[in-house]
């Protein structure tokens, strides 16, 4: 007859499957799925399988509960830059785009999807920082990428009847997407002008970056659209200056000392990236590297 070996004494399996995850927590495996969704326990996705480390499930139940996070993807999300586009494309750092606007390359951080995260979120007394702060990350910091020229990009057409914001009133202006730092400053600005989206003629679509919402006035579907000074010179557009804002890169802490990122911010060192923002026009570069704001 065989000796029984005691529970405790047999080998324990590298991964946990999500019924031995929820026994352990003494939860609902429905529970288990949901913290896997929101990123909130160590897991991996295996050939569609959802399977959880039993190490780093142990460090997790007996440390503050945090993620022990995976590395992110090489890719920069949030608000589009004309300079920073550029930049990642000339320095060859190999970092790839998702720019879907500053509220939603917040989140996209927020979830592990992204290394980086470019912002311009208008804020009471500033710009990013508060924003930053309020969501909760950790092992983050936040640099200074530019201070950039916002104002009106205004037609040839329109160019005589639009001198602020107050003369957007009947004229057909683009849409910036929901969450984008520049609807955010839009919706600010109109209502300090006394106007609202109601009294516009808005366009059908959004704009997601600064290039469509110039190629939008330029092709002659709109007579204004808020966006940078950059493009305004690019597009040969009128420019109606409005506020200087910070854009900011939100960086995890890890992913900063990677080969992709740290090829990108040398880059910026180079007379070549000075010259092209001079170039530009409408950048100051004397945020560029200052360190902003520093997770817990």
């Amino acid at each position: 007859m065989g000796i029984e070996v005691p529970q405790s004494a047999r080998q324990q399996p590298d991964y946990l499957t999500t019924r031995e995850v929820a026994d352990l927590l003494r939860v609902k495996e429905r529970k288990v799925y949901d913290l896997a969704a929101t990123n909130e326990i160590p897991h991996r996705r295996i050939t569609g399988k959802l399977l959880f480390p039993a190490s780093e499930i142990r460090a997790w139940i007996e440390g503050s509960g945090s993620l022990v996070s995976e590395d992110r993807p090489a890719v920069i999300t949030g608000s589009h830059d004309p300079l920073l586009d550029w930049a990642i494309r000339d320095s060859a750092c190999g970092l790839a785009t998702l720019f879907n606007g500053s509220r939603e390359g917040l989140d996209c951080f927020a979830r592990h999807r992204a290394a980086l995260s470019g912002l311009h979120i208008p804020e009471q007394t500033g710009w990013n920082v508060a924003s930053v702060s309020e969501l909760g990350v950790t092992d983050a910091v936040l640099i200074g990428w530019a201070s950039r020229k916002r104002g009106l990009l205004v037609s040839s057409d329109a160019a005589n009847d639009i001198h602020s914001v107050t003369g957007l009133k009947g004229k057909r202006v683009v849409r910036r997407q929901p969450g984008a730092g520049a609807a955010a400053l839009f919706s600010r600005l109109l209502g300090e002008a006394g106007l609202n989206e109601e009294d516009l003629q808005s366009s059908s679509g959004f704009a997601h970056t600064e290039s469509e919402a110039a190629g939008a006035v330029a092709s002659g579907e709109a007579d204004a659209a808020l966006g940078v000074q950059a493009m305004a010179k690019q597009y040969k557009l009128g420019f109606v200056p409005l506020t200087d804002e910070h854009f900011d890169l939100l960086i995890d802490r890890k992913a900063y000392f990677t080969d992709p990122v740290q090829l990108l911010l040398n880059f910026t060192r180079t007379q070549q990236f000075q010259d092209k923002a001079a170039s530009m026009g409408g950048y100051d570069l004397t945020p560029l590297g200052r360190v902003r704001w520093l997770s817990p």
